[in-house]
C-alpha cells in the first residue's frame, strides 16, 4: 500500500521521530559516570565512563587497565573475567587497587551467567566474550546493568555497545641505540558510538611506567589537524 500523507507530514514524522531519539540518548547519557581518567573525556560518550552502559576495547589490555584503573582508584570495585593474561603486577601499576578487584580468568562456557552474577554487585566489570552473544542476552544484561548502575568494559565486539575503542598504532620509547629500558607506551586510540560519535574521534595517549601515570599526549584538534594533512598528500 502506497502512502498518502503529504510530504510535508511525512518529513514532519520523521523530524518527530528523530528528536524522540536524541531524547532516548541523551537520557542515557545523564546516568551517573563512574570515576574516569580525563584522558578519556575526548573519547567516551558524555566524557566518562557511564552506569548502564558497555564499551568495546580493541586491540590492548594496556587501555583496558587504564579505563578500569580510575574508578579501582577511587575506591570501585572491580571485576574481570575471561582475561587469564591480566596481569595484577601491572595493573597495580596503572593504579588499581588490588584488595578490590576479583579475577574470574577462566569462568568456561558459564562465562555470561558470571558477567551477569557479578555486575549485581560490582560497577565496572570486564570481559573477554568466551563465545557468541545474541542481541536478546545483551539487551537483557544491559537493563541489568542500568538497574544496578553498573558498567561494562568488553575486550572484542558486543551487539548494540553504546562505544568502541580501538588501538590505531602504538609505540613504545626508552631505548635508545640498544641500550635502556622501555618507558612509555604510546597509542593512537579511535574511538566511535552513537550519537555524536558516530563518526569516530582519536587521541594520543601515553601509558607510562609509574602508577596511573597516563595522559592524552597530543590535543584532538591536532591529531585531527595531522589526519587530514596525511589524506589531503
Amino acid at each position: 500500500m502506497t502512502s498518502t500523507l503529504p510530504q510535508r507530514t511525512r518529513l514532519e514524522r520523521v523530524a518527530e521521530l528523530q528528536s524522540r531519539i536524541h531524547g532516548m540518548q541523551a537520557t542515557k547519557l545523564e546516568g551517573r559516570s563512574l570515576p574516569t581518567h580525563p584522558a578519556f573525556s575526548e573519547l567516551l560518550p558524555g566524557g566518562a565512563l557511564r552506569e548502564g552502559t558497555v564499551t568495546e576495547v580493541h586491540g590492548s589490555g594496556s587501555l583496558l587497565m587504564a579505563l578500569l584503573a580510575e574508578a579501582s582508584a577511587a575506591g570501585r570495585w572491580c571485576a574481570v573475567v575471561g582475561i587469564p593474561e591480566f596481569g595484577v603486577e601491572a595493573a597495580e601499576r596503572f593504579g588499581l587497587d588490588l584488595d578490590r578487584l576479583a579475577l574470574v580468568p577462566r569462568p568456561g562456557r558459564h562465562w555470561f551467567t558470571v558477567v551477569a552474577t557479578l555486575a549485581e554487585a560490582i560497577p565496572l566489570v570486564a570481559v573477554r566474550p568466551g563465545g557468541r552473544v545474541q542481541p536478546a542476552e545483551a539487551s537483557r544484561l544491559a537493563a541489568r546493568l542500568r538497574e544496578r548502575g553498573a558498567a561494562l568494559l568488553v575486550a572484542g565486539g558486543w551487539p548494540g555497545s553504546d562505544a568502541s575503542l580501538g588501538v590505531e598504532s602504538s609505540g613504545w620509547s626508552g631505548l635508545e641505540r640498544g641500550h635502556g629500558l622501555l618507558a612509555d607506551h604510546e597509542l593512537l586510540v579511535r574511538a566511535s558510538g552513537r550519537g555524536g560519535f558516530a563518526s569516530g574521534r582519536r587521541a594520543r595517549l601515553r601509558l607510562a611506567a609509574e602508577a596511573r601515570g597516563f595522559a592524552e599526549v597530543q590535543p584532538l584538534a591536532e591529531v585531527r589537524r595531522l589526519g587530514a594533512e596525511r589524506r589531503a598528500g
